[in-house]
């Protein structure tokens, strides 16, 4: 072969490694382009999404349990509020120092007459930005008309964004994938263009880089499964059981306004807070043997026959509707039981709700829109030490107001009269010594 010859070839192999190259080098370039327009629209309709539900995320977490945008309930409609406190930066002073403000700020007094003398917990850590967005949430919440058969209420934003990380997830490996391979096709023409021996490569299921990745992924998604399995041992959080009797307390908590003490009367005076008898329902139901209302739906959407369920009552009563009169023997309902402590847990009703003053749906959630009772909280240890570190201790105020029972802890009062503290959570009386709960 000539010389010429040679020049030649070698031209043309430099001429297609370099087209190659440049092919390669567009390629990249392509896909870089992609992979950052794709991660700035997820990253941009991400951030939309969560700033529009801080608000609500914010509420949920902290003021749900006492406080509704559209109605008075533990506490006022928040709907509004901003238009009715008398400063514009009153509602701030508000939730850092509520102890304090109960007793010196007219407004505050007068808020604390109207909703049964219950003082709100103060939320020292929340910032300016995160109650605007509170507020913001509750000015703009509209009353949900009709639930979709997802459980998502129609015309409101569903707030579970699994489908949008998962898909992201997926794009941001496979382009990592793309890349890897492009990264090993430059690589293996460079070498070729300097002369040097390529390996034969080796495929991605026989890669030991590979494998060990593969493992240690399986290895801490197995560990962090086995732990989380393990940490829920005894708990049954989401627990519904199916009672012998469809009780709705949507119903009677909700639309009747029972008080919750009026059938669980040991919650205020006793450890447990006892499931009522027969004859606290008969103490109604003598009367009302029909049901007029809205239809009751079960979570599944079936319709409940309520006329039936008055009659399984009647029937373990031994009450005889027609005579109105007890003529057979009446036997307990068998109702099963929904929260359940381990047997090496103390916990007592009563000083949680007559002493620390907690609200039911602290624990039970919104108990009076549950057509279906289940366990809203995990009950954790976690969970409880929590509660303790951010519960104010409601203290006697000489005044009539206040606990009796902590009038014993006189050091406290003084710091508080001395501007030590101005609130003192149930932390700081020991509320979260083993031996509180474990004895």
């Amino acid at each position: 072969m000539s010389t010429s010859s040679l020049i030649f070839a070698a031209n043309k192999v430099f001429s297609i490694i370099k087209t190659g190259t440049t092919c390669m080098n567009q390629l990249t370039r392509l896909f870089t382009k992609t992979f950052t327009l794709v991660l700035f629209l997820t990253m941009i309709s991400s951030r939309q999404t969560v700033f529009a539900q801080d608000g609500e995320a914010l509420f949920k977490a902290n003021c749900a349990t006492c406080h509704k945008p559209l109605e008075d309930y533990v506490g006022p409609a928040l709907k509004g509020s901003r238009e009715r406190e008398p400063s514009k930066d009153w509602v701030y002073k508000w939730v850092a120092n509520t102890t304090t403000m109960v007793n010196t700020d007219p407004y505050a007094m007068k808020l604390k007459a109207a909703h049964g003398n219950v003082v709100m917990t103060e939320f020292p850590d929340l910032k300016k930005s995160e109650i605007d967005a509170i507020l913001k949430y509750a000015d703009d919440y509209k009353a949900p008309t009709a639930a979709t058969p997802g459980g998502a209420v129609a015309g409101q934003p569903s707030s579970d964004n699994s489908i949008l990380y998962g898909l992201l997830t997926l794009i941001l490996a496979v382009i990592g994938f793309v890349l890897l391979q492009i990264n090993s096709n430059l690589k293996k023409l460079t070498d070729e263009k300097n002369g040097l021996r390529t390996p034969t490569p080796v495929p991605f299921y026989r890669n030991k880089a590979y494998i060990l990745l593969v493992i240690i992924v399986l290895f801490l998604m197995g560990g962090y499964f086995l732990v989380q399995g393990a940490m829920g041992l005894g708990r049954h959080q989401g627990y519904q059981p199916v009672q012998p009797i469809f009780y709705s307390h949507k119903v009677h908590a909700g639309v009747n306004q029972i008080s919750c003490l009026y059938c669980h009367g040991g919650a205020q005076d006793s450890r447990h807070a006892l499931i009522p008898p027969v004859n606290v329902c008969m103490n109604c139901h003598k009367a009302i043997s029909k049901y007029t209302g809205a239809p009751i739906k079960r979570d599944d959407g079936t319709t409940v026959d309520a006329n039936a369920e008055i009659q399984k009552l009647y029937q373990y009563a031994g009450w005889n509707p027609d005579t109105r009169t007890y003529d057979k023997p009446g036997k307990p309902i068998a109702w099963i039981r929904i929260h359940n402590l381990p047997k090496f847990v103390y916990f007592n009703h009563s000083q949680h709700v007559k002493v620390g003053r907690v609200a039911c749906q602290t624990c039970h959630g919104e108990i009076q829109n549950m057509n279906e009772v289940h366990q809203f909280a995990d009950l954790s240890m976690g969970w409880c030490i929590n509660c303790h570190r951010t519960t104010n201790v409601q203290f006697n105020d000489n005044h009539g107001h206040g606990n009796q029972f902590y009038s014993i802890y006189t050091k406290f009062h003084q710091d508080i009269a001395n501007g030590k503290y101005d609130s003192v959570t149930v932390e700081k009386i020991g509320g979260t010594e083993c031996m509180k709960c474990h004895y």
